[in-house]
């Protein structure tokens, strides 16, 4: 598949990275970026195709739009009517709707994405909403997207929640990975250890959950022994509004993105 990217900044170069030589081969990726050294460096580093102009419309199958959302309409504006109607169009910008994408590109297949910064690693989990041109594309974006993780096709009216779990969700799990290593180190583990510990027990939970298919309250359930350090733990949080905390912050996310 030959993929071209508005904007060269760290999304699309995460993107670029967990896609290069699986999807695509790096002379068929295509980025387009303003600034000539970052372009220099992004050529360098991963071989691929780039420019300052966006040359490279009329090659590409699939094009990914990853753009800050203050440049956004800017940047439609300025790719209005050069786009072939047979490019997939996808963009990443939070909170901007279909509609207001198609009233640029009203003849084109477009996909409105949501990743999160696991993309990095590899593990992203990737919402997508499909306009009606693109209702056919649903495994390509399925397809591409996995590739960086997990992807998952929602309804468009839900994409503010999934900006406000699994957009936002990286952020609470650093908290958490850090409050624990801080429970760790006070209990007389030297930090760099209690971070590996706290990091890959969230990991290895995390992993259970998706492999097991069993609700995560079964999952507690079986290391949580009566009378024993788990439930004594599980007290604690409980009476601290952890989870009260976690569901509220996630709805707070979901709110503001509503806004934006």
């Amino acid at each position: 598949m030959k993929v071209g990217f508005i904007g060269g900044g760290a999304l699309a170069e995460s993107i670029v990275r967990g896609i290069c030589g699986k999807t695509s081969a790096p002379d068929e990726i295509f980025i387009s970026e303003i600034r000539a050294a970052r372009c220099r460096e992004l050529s360098e580093r991963y071989g691929v195709n780039v420019s300052t102009d966006a040359n490279f419309l009329d090659k590409v199958d699939l094009l990914i739009i990853a753009v800050k959302p203050k440049d956004a309409t800017e940047t439609f504006a300025a790719l209005q009517g050069k786009i072939p109607e047979s490019t997939l169009i996808t963009y990443t910008v939070a909170g901007l709707k279909l509609a207001v994408v198609e009233k640029f590109f009203p003849a084109n297949k477009i996909a409105r994405i949501m990743p999160n910064v696991a993309v990095s690693v590899g593990e992203s989990m990737t919402a997508y909403t499909l306009n009606k041109n693109a209702a056919l594309d649903g495994d390509t974006i399925k397809n591409f997207w996995s590739t960086l993780g997990r992807a998952v096709e929602v309804e468009e009216k839900l994409m503010d929640a999934v900006t406000g779990l699994s957009g936002s969700g990286p952020a609470y799990a650093f908290l958490m990975i850090d409050a624990l290593s801080d429970g760790g180190v006070a209990a007389g583990l030297s930090r760099a250890m209690a971070i590996e510990l706290a990091a890959q027990t969230l990991l290895g939970a995390a992993k259970m959950v998706l492999q097991s298919g069993e609700h995560p309250d079964i999952l507690r359930d079986k290391v949580t022994s009566p009378a024993g350090t788990t439930i004594e733990g599980v007290r604690v949080m409980e009476r601290g509004g952890v989870r009260s905390s976690l569901i509220e912050a996630v709805l707070a996310a979901t709110e503001k993105s509503k806004s934006l």
